[in-house]
């Protein structure tokens, strides 16, 4: 009977997370920006904390003038839905259960918006936007996880 007494352990009141640098977050958004300009398209690409603030904005002299609001809402949707914004795109369209989402301010259902995680944990977002189709926008924002891969996962 005593050991049913006895209190339950207490839960920390703290947890440690995890975010990118800025100068982490800064070579990823760069080496987005180089793939879409390698591969012809000018873009913004924007990249956000584990928060959804952003961190960087990057946009090239031709990008159209909506580039950088939508990249970083790609950014932000990824992070704030935890789901890339391909696969968002997929379960919110029209006559899907989750299709309401897509009414709310800021989210972008669209492909170029990815999460940034690194050792198990979401660390933040990218989102690239200006080529031409969300899947090119994939593309790049991919290149710019591939080049922070190393320094993420600790």
């Amino acid at each position: 009977m005593l050991g049913a007494a006895a209190p339950a352990p207490a839960q920390d009141a703290t947890f440690s997370a995890r975010s990118l640098t800025p100068e982490t977050a800064l070579k990823a958004a760069q080496a987005a920006l180089k793939k879409c300009r390698d591969d012809g398209f000018q873009v913004a690409v924007a990249v956000v904390d584990r928060g959804g603030l952003l961190q960087v904005m990057l946009r090239d002299r031709f990008a159209g003038p909506h580039t950088p609001r939508m990249a970083t809402d790609k950014a932000w949707s990824a992070v704030t839905f935890r789901t890339n914004t391909a696969d968002l795109d997929r379960v919110t369209q029209p006559g899907m259960p989750q299709h309401g989402i897509r009414l709310r301010p800021r989210v972008a259902a669209v492909a170029g918006g990815m999460m940034i995680e690194g050792a198990g944990a979401l660390l933040g977002g990218i989102g690239v936007s200006g080529a031409p189709g969300g899947d090119r926008d994939d593309v790049c924002a991919a290149a710019g996880i591939a080049a922070i891969r190393d320094s993420i996962e600790f």
